[in-house]
């Protein structure tokens, strides 16, 4: 019972999702293709061409074209070889770099129809196709179909043209079926077209132009690009297209989806020899191209600045378009677009979904010109093993800038998940040409990623906000330090060369700043102190009385005992030192210094003036040395003259 219940859900299956499946019969028994009819007319002439795979065995190997007679194939021609009765009016020319050969017949006889085979190696060894030739005896003939090898998942491009008299009637391209023809695309479509898809009208007037993407092994067969209707007499035109696989041809992915507020990675076809051709990157409106989002000149859209960059891939002919800052109305079908490669244009379908990107940040960050700048990224525990990078946004794509890894956790300010990473970027001291974007990004395996972009703004005043972006990043913790939960990694970048010190030599430095001139300022406050109490001790000679000790001249007993010995005018000189200090010194006249000789005064009268001199003067001192007085009186003894 479970094998029939499975039989009958095979019965329900579309056909059409079984050919997209699998390759059909023919392709798989003979890649060679070439036309199905060629008609002629006698006398006339015809030429028939065969495609063959594209692989070195081939494009060496024997070409023929051989009549069939039963089960056996006569060679008529072949690159070496012409049968007798053909001699003068066959001939067989080989075009190896476009994978196909050129069989041409002259002077047609009515016996020249048949039945024939075009191939490569030996006769009915599986590489050839089969190819009826009709010969009438006049005019008009059937216009023979127009083939098309096209690459497996490549691009079909096919141009049609019916005269200006065309121009105003519908243009379309259909694909015959048992029961009609099927509308692919058609002039009158403005809305629902599908994705993959474009319909482009071309000079001269009354021509256009179809293109398809992705092309599979169910596109293969009959089609008919006309003007006007498919089922009149209106002028159409055939078109015979052959489907085969090609291992070195590129296969990209053609449906994309992103996050709002993420971002989305394209791949296109790319070839470096090629460098005059035009590219552009767009949006698809309608059954055309919208406006040019980015091209290879450098012009990009306004409303996609700092969006979008192009990054290219020599090595393996590719190009990777990067679109970030998601938003629901991104969602669409994006064209990669080439003048000269048409088999190289693609397209792939993008869908916006709401959700969290995986790289956060602070999206707008604001500094003053010469002010250290972080820039950072935070990143989850799933790209640790990913190549991280910060890269510079221009019209002309994101130059990369030098990263020198570190270990950090997120601080703060950052806005980082607990288990996140961070990939620092810092500029110091930023200046005012350093505004724009930036990108952050993650690469495995040379494959772009996921990306953030941030914007700088720098202004020249003292008005910009500060915001935790200007933070030192890691500045506490250990550089050798390995935190809780495992390895992790932070770059950093400084603006002109590597950074000369970690993270945590950076808070020392502002600590310094602050207290370098505080420092600088107690230190001069001492040495001044130390000069004035020097000069002071150098004067004066320390003195106890009792408990009490203070700096007392000894010039201030010698000024009592000759105040007491003498009452005579006495000149008094003072000469300024600076400051509020003086130096006063006293000078005898010599008819003073005579009369103190003369006057004597008993030795117990001159012990008890001094001593209560003394009391007098320690008081006076000790009073102004508690007012904070710093001046000290100093009185030089008179000089004893002969």
């Amino acid at each position: 019972m479970t094998l029939l219940a499975f039989l009958f859900l095979l019965t329900l299956v579309p056909a059409g999702c079984v050919r997209s499946r699998h390759p059909p019969k023919a392709a798989i028994s003979s890649p060679v293709f070439g036309p199905r009819e060629v008609h002629g007319v006698k006398g006339g002439s015809v030429t028939v061409k065969c495609f063959y795979p594209p692989t070195p065995m081939n494009k060496h190997d024997r070409k023929y074209w051989c009549r069939q007679k039963g089960s056996s194939c006569l060679t008529v021609v072949s690159s070496n070889f012409v049968a007798a009765a053909y001699q003068g009016r066959v001939t067989l020319t080989d075009h190896p770099q476009e994978n196909h050969f050129l069989v041409n017949i002259s002077a047609l006889e009515m016996s020249d129809a048949g039945t024939f085979q075009c191939g490569v190696g030996i006769n009915g060894r599986g590489l050839s196709f089969r190819v009826t030739l009709s010969v009438a005896e006049a005019p008009p003939v059937p216009e023979d179909a127009e083939l098309f090898y096209v690459k497996l998942r490549s691009t079909w491009t096919v141009t049609c043209g019916f005269g200006k008299e065309t121009v105003e009637m519908k243009r379309y391209l259909c694909k015959k079926e048992k029961d009609g023809c099927r509308n692919i695309i058609n002039s009158y479509q403005d809305k629902d077209v599908p994705g993959g898809l474009q319909l482009v009208f071309e000079d001269p007037p009354g021509s256009f132009r179809v293109t398809m993407t992705q092309m599979d092994w169910e596109d293969a067969g009959l089609y008919y690009c006309g003007a006007g209707d498919y089922e009149k007499d209106d002028p159409k035109k055939e078109l015979d297209v052959f489907i085969y696989e090609d291992k070195n041809f590129p296969h990209f992915k053609t449906n994309i989806t992103g996050k709002v507020g993420g971002s989305a990675s394209f791949e296109c076809l790319y070839d470096p020899l090629l460098n005059a051709s035009s590219r552009f990157w767009c949006k698809q409106r309608g059954r055309q191209c919208g406006t040019t989002i980015i091209d290879n000149t450098g012009r990009v859209e306004d409303s996609y600045e700092g969006r979008v960059a192009v990054f290219q891939n020599p090595e393996n002919k590719t190009l990777t378009i990067i679109l970030n800052q998601l938003q629901e109305k991104d969602k669409g079908t994006y064209w990669c677009m080439s003048n000269q490669l048409r088999e190289q244009q693609s397209s792939t379908e993008l869908t916006v979904i709401p959700g969290e990107p995986s790289l956060t940040g602070k999206k707008v960050v604001e500094a003053q010109a010469g002010s250290r700048v972080n820039l950072t990224c935070c990143y989850p525990c799933k790209y640790y093993s990913y190549e991280k990078y910060w890269c510079r946004w221009s019209n002309t794509g994101c130059a990369m800038l030098p990263v020198q890894q570190q270990q950090g956790l997120p601080q703060p300010g950052d806005a980082c998940e607990p288990n996140a990473r961070t990939v620092v970027l810092s500029l110091d001291p930023v200046a005012k040409e350093d505004e724009g974007w930036y990108w952050c990004g993650v690469k495995h395996n040379g494959v772009f990623g996921e990306t953030m972009a941030v914007e700088l703004r720098v202004s020249a005043g003292k008005d910009a906000k500060l915001s935790p972006e200007f933070l030192d990043v890691d500045s506490s913790h250990d550089s050798a330090a390995v935190p809780p939960g495992g390895a992790h990694s932070d770059a950093e970048v400084r603006k002109g060369a590597a950074p000369e010190s970690s993270d945590e030599s950076q808070g020392s430095n502002t600590l310094a700043l602050v207290l370098g001139p505080l420092a600088g300022l107690i230190l001069i406050a001492v040495t001044a102190f130390a000069i004035v109490k020097y000069r002071q001790l150098k004067r004066s000679d320390l003195v106890s009385v009792g408990s009490y000790r203070t700096n007392i001249s000894m010039s201030d007993f010698e000024s009592v005992r000759d105040f007491s010995a003498s009452n005579s005018a006495k000149e008094t000189h003072e000469t300024s030192m600076g400051g509020d200090e003086f130096i006063t010194t006293t000078t005898d006249t010599p008819d003073s210094a005579a009369n103190t000789t003369k006057a004597k005064r008993s030795s117990k009268e001159e012990a008890d003036l001094a001593y209560s001199s003394f009391l007098v003067t320690s008081s006076n001192i000790a009073q102004a040395s508690s007012g904070g007085d710093s001046a000290v009186l100093d009185v030089s003894p008179p000089q004893d003259q002969a």
